[in-house]
């Protein structure tokens, strides 16, 4: 058996927000962890479709991305948006 080669292996304490909420198109469950890692952006964890993407805001103004992260519709990606605008 060979050695295992890590690229890192570092412990990080987090805030993470648990955030549930019904819109006009979807309901959605978010994890959304803050850490020190990753430039200021937050992991944005979709708890309903397992999906997760690392956001920023300069992710939620690139065109397309959160419908293709989450891989949701415009107008869920849109309802999702609003919130993120808020929070990140």
């Amino acid at each position: 058996m060979s050695e295992r080669f890590f690229l890192y292996d570092e412990k990080d304490h987090t805030i993470t927000r648990f955030v549930s909420f019904a819109g006009e198109h979807a309901r959605y469950d978010f994890a959304l962890m803050q850490t020190d890692r990753y430039y200021g952006k937050q992991i944005v964890i979709n708890l309903q479709g397992n999906t997760y993407a690392i956001i920023g805001r300069d992710d939620l103004d690139e065109p397309g991305y959160i419908e293709y992260a989450f891989n949701m519709s415009e107008k869920e990606a849109a309802e999702l948006k609003e919130f993120l605008y808020e929070v990140i």
